[in-house]
């Protein structure tokens, strides 16, 4: 397996595919890097090279008892990119990876970036505070936390459903995709999940928004039931320089799933552009 070690002594693992200009992804929670399965393959068939990591705790990567927060999410990506000594790569977020992707720059800057693209991602801050009376209220996080605590398998077969918006009238239900949702999820460190619910949904990204200096996609679903739209998205690209929002009708937060054709289209475009 590719692994790169950490200053900590995590050992972090990525897929590394093709050649070409790098496209590296990051997933969400509470998934890993096979999440972007449907996007890697797609890309890397149309001549680009495409890097995945496990975020620490998450999928094959060590899960340790410390570092699961977000300046170390952010630190250990940049540990990936340094190690392969990529230049001029997209950065791709999906969710959780999202605020990653965004507190990546914020922390290291854009000298190895060129693009960025959010999609269904958490920032700038989905907590409801008073400065951001839209947010979400602290009990849903917490109860994600006792689900997680309590029965996390259950709870990742359950979750998967507004997930993918299975739940949504005349949806088509895959049960291979709920299946995927769960086996990535029970895969990873039920610590390492638990704390990272605090870095998807108290963490602030909005002067890491703000420090994005390149080209930027942001894709999401206007039925996101996980992330809403409007908390979210609209928000970010206010805060993003000549940011580029693009909304999918009806689209759940696991559209790279159940819209791959579509958002593999706009990051080929993107990408090209």
């Amino acid at each position: 397996m590719n692994t790169v070690t950490t200053k900590d002594g995590t050992r972090i693992f990525f897929k590394d595919w093709g050649t070409g200009k790098p496209v590296v992804f990051s997933h969400g929670w509470p998934l890993d890097a096979d999440a972007w399965d449907a996007q890697m393959l797609f890309l890397v068939q149309k001549g680009y090279r495409v890097i995945a990591h496990d975020r620490r705790g998450h999928g094959r990567s060590d899960q340790p008892s410390h570092g699961n927060d977000m300046d170390t999410y952010a630190d250990d990506l940049a540990a990936v990119i340094d190690a392969l000594d990529l230049k001029d790569a997209t950065l791709v977020g999906h969710s959780t990876g999202g605020g990653e992707v965004a507190h990546y720059i914020g922390r290291h800057g854009t000298a190895r970036v060129a693009k960025a693209v959010l999609i269904g991602a958490v920032p700038p801050l989905m907590l409801k505070t008073e400065g951001n009376p839209d947010g979400l209220p602290m009990s849903v996080f917490d109860g994600i936390r006792a689900n997680v605590a309590w029965n996390r398998s259950q709870f990742y077969k359950e979750l998967a459903v507004p997930f993918y918006g299975f739940n949504r009238p005349n949806a088509e239900v895959s049960q291979g995709t709920i299946d995927e949702f769960w086996r990535e999820g029970m895969r990873g460190s039920i610590q390492g999940q638990y704390e990272c619910v605090k870095q998807f949904s108290e963490v602030d990204y909005t002067e890491d928004l703000k420090k994005i200096d390149v080209p930027t996609l942001i894709l999401h679903g206007d039925d996101d039931q996980i992330v809403p739209i409007d908390d979210s998205a609209r928000l970010s690209a206010k805060l993003v320089k000549n940011a580029m929002l693009k909304v999918y009708p009806g689209a759940p937060h696991g559209m790279c799933t159940t819209e791959a054709a579509k958002v593999n289209a706009d990051l080929l475009e993107f990408l090209q552009s």
